[in-house]
């Protein structure tokens, strides 16, 4: 009798030994985090609102996010990351600066066993898909609907100015494809001029002042694939009295964006909802690291909009304009 209830006890015992750590475990909500956000260059208005976005969703989550700002270089981007490794954040939201200089920085990263999630860019190759997940906007539909634009206003040709992004980065490459979907293989739609602005606004003034210069007529159309090199554009027709004479689209929906569209000067602008990619980024990530639970698909894409005098009331920013 006594042997028995010797057994009982140590199976009681044994038992109690394996609750006890669920049972003290915190709940999986209380749990702190701590996630790194990598931006390749705050310098850019559009990468400003998406940190102001992700700050807001964190506090909201009840997370702590600390932003990194890649200024515009690749090797301070990869030493921010390498800082994330050494400091064993729970996790890393990065939009990569380009996608192959970045993509060794981001793979030990998640060698390190810290989930990554990419927004707005993505890094190339295996990479990519070794990622939790990447959301963005489907930026070749972005660039196509540019180029929807051009047919549907300019049904007997256009010929046209291409400003494009920086080099290497994943939303240059994509929106100009998407552009080139639809103009390409129409003869009437001739792109007279193009060269990177490498997103700037400069950029865009410099270039558009030398398109014009080798030109012996003005194009119809500037195309550019964000509004910074847009803006930019704007200042070089302003200084020949051509705004209003060529369509000039941009992309980002910045305010600043929203507001030339609505005085008549920009065209239009592709809205990519840079806070709903921010917000469904921080919480695929903010789920993952405290529920387990895994992304439903990898890749998240947000469906482009272009924004003109039509349709401004549905720009996400649109708010942050007077007039």
């Amino acid at each position: 009798m006594l042997k028995k209830s010797s057994v009982a006890l140590s199976v009681f015992l044994i038992l109690a030994l394996m609750f006890i750590p669920v049972l003290a475990k915190p709940a999986a909500q209380d749990q702190p985090l701590r996630i790194a956000v990598s931006l390749p260059d705050l310098a850019f208005p559009f990468f400003v609102h998406m940190q102001k976005q992700v700050e807001d969703e964190a506090a909201k989550l009840g997370v702590e996010v600390v932003i990194l700002d890649g200024r515009g270089d690749t090797t301070k981007q990869t030493a921010d990351l390498e800082s994330v490794i050494a400091e064993q954040y729970d996790g890393l939201l990065i939009s990569p600066l380009t996608a192959d200089a970045m993509a060794p920085a981001v793979q030990a990263v998640i060698d390190a066993g810290i989930p990554v999630v990419t927004i707005d860019r993505n890094v190339a190759g295996d990479t990519a898909l070794a990622t939790l997940a990447h959301v963005g906007a489907d930026n070749v539909k972005g660039g196509e609907a540019q180029g929807q634009w051009i047919l549907e206003n300019f049904p007997n040709g256009a010929k046209i100015f291409n400003l494009q992004g920086t080099p290497g980065a994943t939303p240059a490459i994509d929106r100009n494809a998407g552009l080139k979907n639809v103009i390409d293989g129409k003869a009437e739609y001739e792109v007279v001029f193009e060269q990177t602005a490498n997103f700037r606004r400069a950029d865009g003034l410099s270039v558009t002042e030398a398109g014009l210069a080798a030109q012996d007529t003005p194009p119809d159309v500037i195309v550019a694939a964000n509004d910074d090199m847009a803006l930019g554009a704007l200042e070089a027709l302003k200084a020949r009295d051509l705004v209003g004479k060529v369509a000039v689209l941009g992309f980002d929906a910045l305010p600043e964006a929203l507001l030339a569209v609505q005085n008549g000067e920009l065209t239009g602008t592709v809205e990519q909802f840079p806070g709903g990619q921010s917000r469904t980024a921080l919480n695929l990530l903010v789920d993952f690291l405290r529920n387990g639970t895994a992304p439903a698909q990898h890749d998240n894409y947000l469906t482009p909009v272009l924004m003109t005098a039509a349709n401004l009331s549905e720009a996400e920013r649109i708010g942050e304009i007077g007039g």
